[in-house]
């Protein structure tokens, strides 16, 4: 089994940051692929950003693209989200998910999730 815990959500003006941390426990390797994901009230969830090992590198969704790195500190499976510049549209629950799998944008490709941490951003 594979445990997942977002931390770092919280309320945030138009333009400011926060940093999401996923901390990762189980049967997961540090070249695991490690997504996070958001979902709007009534919206689907949509895939941010990916990444899995060390020589692999992350991937985004073009709307976070150059706004929130994704990154990993294999010493404390953790994976990092630092949301830079972040807009009212994006008020989300953020999840953290990972795969023993390959990497994917896709959120049926994930068999493990967090319980979600919510973002909101106020204009």
């Amino acid at each position: 089994q594979v445990q997942l815990v977002e931390s770092g959500g919280g309320s945030v003006q138009a333009g400011g940051s926060l940093r999401l941390a996923c901390v990762a426990s189980g049967r997961i390797s540090n070249i695991s692929p490690v997504a996070w994901f958001r979902q709007a009230p009534g919206g689907e969830r949509e895939f941010v950003a990916a990444i899995s090992g060390a020589f692999s590198p992350p991937y985004y969704s073009d709307s976070v693209k150059g706004r929130f790195p994704i990154s990993r500190d294999s010493a404390k499976s953790t994976v990092y989200l630092q949301m830079d510049r972040l807009k009212p549209e994006e008020t989300a629950v953020y999840y953290c998910a990972a795969t023993l799998g390959g990497t994917s944008r896709y959120a049926r490709s994930y068999e493990y999730w967090g319980q979600g941490t919510q973002v909101t951003v106020s204009s």
